[in-house]
């Protein structure tokens, strides 16, 4: 398998920035893993945070347990972050497509000058 197919299979299914580090572009890879990686963070702590609000709205009784008040009670909070968690999907979709891009166009680049 060419190294521009393992690179672009790398970025693509594992993570972004992956392919571009497995062909030694380092600064490359390392922006655009902490780029995703950042993203990752910031979408899973905005996720916790409102897990956590709305289980121990439940527990203390401030709103009852059932399915339909609970899906509102995260639709609101998700509403008061709406703006901030468009903008980390489209970092982490952004860094995807990059990574995949990138690694394909450079690696098809080294493999025409040798370099790999």
């Amino acid at each position: 398998m060419k190294k521009s197919t393992k690179a672009v299979l790398l970025s693509g299914l594992v993570f972004p920035g992956l392919g571009h580090l497995y062909l030694k572009l380092w600064v490359a890879g390392a922006m655009l893993s902490a780029g995703a990686a950042f993203a990752i963070y910031y979408l899973s702590s905005i996720a916790m945070t409102i897990v956590l609000d709305v289980s121990h709205k439940i527990e203390t009784g401030t709103i009852p347990a059932d399915i339909a008040t609970v899906s509102n009670a995260v639709s609101q909070q998700l509403s008061s972050t709406e703006q901030a968690t468009n903008l980390a999907s489209i970092t982490l979709l952004v860094c995807w497509v990059i990574g995949i891009m990138g690694s394909w166009w450079q690696g098809r680049a080294q493999e025409k000058h040798g370099t790999v």
